[in-house]
């Protein structure tokens, strides 16, 4: 029995300093060394929708543009793809894919945007360092640095 209480009063003990105040300080991490990516996209002039030739090519500079950050997320988050194939007696009977790319890219910078025949070429350049700075001026990033106990 007095095992037990001694058990008991043991638990008691330490639930109570578990719950004593505390004052915790944080410290923001950065990495020693930052990637950087970059990125071509590419689209079609004469595919484009527009009355003139001019408003064709601003829109393949911007289609350019989404698909070279299109290809950033890629890159920076991955590529989800679903499959499925069916058999039937033993044959193929279908088989597909779906690939789906969802992300958010802040920092991109714009390199070169150019023709290339008919078509139209971006170049953009992804720097984590400005990444990191970005994210820390919006989220703030710790790590603990020191706990104090009263």
């Amino acid at each position: 029995m007095l095992r037990y209480t001694v058990l008991a009063l043991g638990a008691l003990c330490l639930s109570a300093c578990a719950s004593t105040d505390r004052h915790v300080e944080y410290t923001t991490v950065q990495p020693d060394k930052y990637p950087r990516l970059s990125a071509v996209g590419y689209a079609p002039v004469a595919q484009q929708r527009g009355e003139t030739e001019q408003e064709r090519v601003l829109q393949a500079m911007r289609a350019s543009r989404l698909e070279a950050m299109r290809e950033l997320v890629e890159q920076v988050q991955g590529v989800r793809i679903d499959g499925s194939t069916s058999v039937q007696d033993m044959m193929l009977t279908d088989d597909s894919f779906r690939s789906q790319v969802s992300g958010v890219i802040r920092g991109a910078e714009v390199v070169r945007s150019y023709p290339v025949g008919d078509y139209y070429a971006t170049e953009l350049r992804l720097d984590f360092e400005q990444v990191q700075n970005l994210f820390i001026a919006t989220t703030r990033p710790t790590q603990v640095s020191r706990v104090l106990y009263y």
